[in-house]
């Protein structure tokens, strides 16, 4: 097969923002190509995963979609624990979710995962007349704190793709080395049949 040069990732990616930044739609119309306009309210987290490939790499992110509440707050490091990549969502018609997406950013720097992939989403780029939180004053403050910036629109699937292709493509170098069993099984040949095979 001509895949066997590829390699393969599995990336944890969670959503962190606001209540309504639109962090559930984001993944919806990523996943499956949908948008709803009245979505419900995450309660907890929500689980997806989808395979992308991207350069020499099939990515497959398994995602979780975070309750924006404050009530769930204390539940978000089960979610971003071993997280390989973050999106952390606000509403550009919305300044205090602009805040709370920097409180995030906070929470996540603190934790200290430095191979963590940080993305910040500026949601909602449909809604231009409601703008209240500029795109040059985000990408300031996102490479002041080394995030990549986009503004997405989930209704009109602006950057939606983009933003999980550019995580994509920054994870195979953030993680080189994908397949450590392999090696230590070069050192003992004798075993190497007792393993399943591992590609069907």
């Amino acid at each position: 097969m001509a895949t066997t040069a590829t390699k393969s990732v599995n990336a944890k990616l969670v959503l962190l923002g606001d209540v309504g930044a639109g962090k559930s739609s984001l993944v919806l119309r990523f996943v499956k190509g949908q948008f709803i306009d009245f979505q419900e309210s995450t309660i907890g987290a929500a689980f997806f995963s989808q395979t992308i490939a991207v350069n020499d790499a099939t990515v497959k992110f398994e995602i979780w979609d975070t309750a924006g509440q404050e009530r769930y707050h204390s539940l978000a490091p089960m979610y971003y624990r071993g997280a390989a990549a973050a999106i952390v969502v606000y509403d550009i018609t919305n300044p205090i979710s602009f805040t709370r997406a920097k409180k995030w950013v906070q929470e996540l720097q603190a934790q200290g995962n430095t191979n963590m992939i940080m993305a910040l989403a500026g949601n909602k780029s449909d809604l231009l007349d409601a703008r209240k939180v500029t795109a040059e004053a985000t990408q300031t403050y996102a490479e002041e704190n080394n995030l990549f910036f986009m503004e997405t629109s989930a209704k009109s699937a602006t950057n939606v793709n983009e933003i999980f292709y550019e995580i994509a493509k920054r994870l195979p170098r953030a993680q080189p080395v994908q397949n450590p069993v392999g090696m230590v099984l070069m050192d003992r040949p004798v075993e190497r049949t007792a393993g399943a095979s591992c590609c069907s």
